[in-house]
């Protein structure tokens, strides 16, 4: 075994944490010791997630069911995009708990950021959550909804493209230590922050939200709300973390994994711009997917900068603006006619996206 593989059952060192030998991958220090602190910045984010906790059940369902159960409630469009998202995100989130749990944080040796990667588990299990209790209470088919990442070729992409990366770090004899490893371990991060929760959730989020916004839907666009404040959270703790590993390992960032990098930035765009004329074959709510093209390459260039690969799209714009109001929650008091969205039990959440 490599002295500084990824193996948590090895022997903590002897003597007391320096700040020296704490590191992201391949630290030297004990990941049982979370102090001296190292990393703030994962310990901020994790008391911000703390304080910014909820649960589905506290959102009320009643006028969703309402206006599901009525037959010109929604239009036969309106009803497929929700069933198509539903479809996804049940199987996406418990996709992103597996890899956090059995892959990514075996492989992460600063126990600031162990510690918000628990919490980001435990979220991702609150998503998965809401996705069912949506679904419960809108009296869906469940063998349907649950399926979907099976049976719809455009959701089944999207996951057949995800599962090498989660296979990777989730496989029991992968460690860190040697330079393929290092590497793969941080192309695999890179999927996971940018693409999956960066870029694949945010054709639902716009839908769903945009039902909301149409006072259609209000209880499921509420809590897809809170999950794209949870998600922004995730994708920005994702890329922090990247960049960290980057300072730290820099012979790891070449242009031979910015130019892999690249081309799975495109591959993503892609497979999201197929889900994006799947769910809305005709246009709905003012929406359409060319208008989403637009906004999937807009994100990309964003999630790209962030990790310092160059803009991928350079004419891309945000044909959304709205959406920026809708990540901004410390000034969205009463969304969708309901309650104050910040719904902070301590503390005051600063974060971006």
């Amino acid at each position: 075994m490599h002295p500084l593989s990824s193996d948590v059952t090895e022997q903590a060192p002897q003597g007391r944490v320096r700040l020296q030998d704490k590191a992201v991958i391949n630290g030297r220090a004990d990941v049982n010791q979370l102090v001296p602190f190292k990393y703030a910045w994962a310990w901020d984010k994790y008391l911000a997630s703390c304080a910014n906790h909820w649960m589905p059940q506290e959102i009320q369902m009643g006028r969703d069911i309402a206006l599901w159960n009525d037959p010109r409630g929604l239009s036969d469009d309106e009803r497929l995009l929700v069933k198509r998202n539903l479809g996804f995100f049940t199987t996406a989130d418990s996709l992103a708990a597996n890899n956090i749990v059995l892959g990514t944080y075996r492989h992460i040796t600063a126990p600031e950021c162990r510690q918000y990667l628990l919490r980001q588990a435990f979220e991702e299990a609150i998503h998965t959550h809401a996705y069912q209790y949506i679904v419960e209470s809108l009296g869906l088919d469940e063998g349907e909804i649950f399926n979907a990442y099976r049976e719809v070729p455009s959701i089944r992409a999207k996951d057949e493209f995800l599962m090498p990366f989660i296979l990777t770090l989730t496989e029991p004899s992968f460690r860190t230590g040697s330079h393929a490893s290092d590497r793969q371990l941080l192309k695999s991060l890179v999927v996971f922050a940018c693409l999956m929760e960066g870029l694949f959730f945010y054709v639902g989020f716009v839908q769903i939200l945009a039902l909301g916004r149409q006072n259609k839907m209000i209880g499921a666009a509420e809590q897809y709300q809170f999950i794209l404040r949870d998600e922004s959270m995730h994708c920005n703790f994702g890329i922090d973390l990247i960049n960290t590993i980057k300072h730290e390992n820099p012979h790891l960032w070449d242009a031979s994994l910015v130019r892999e990098l690249t081309e799975l930035f495109h591959q993503a765009v892609e497979l999201e711009s197929g889900y994006a004329e799947d769910t809305m074959p005709r246009g709905v709510l003012g929406l359409n997917a060319s208008m989403f093209k637009q906004y999937l390459r807009f994100i990309a260039n964003r999630r790209a900068e962030q990790i310092g690969v160059p803009a991928l799209f350079p004419q891309a714009f945000n044909p959304f603006p709205w959406m920026s109001e809708m990540l901004d929650l410390r000034k969205d008091v009463a969304s969708f006619e309901r309650r104050n969205t910040e719904y902070q039990s301590g503390g005051a959440l600063q974060w971006r996206d």
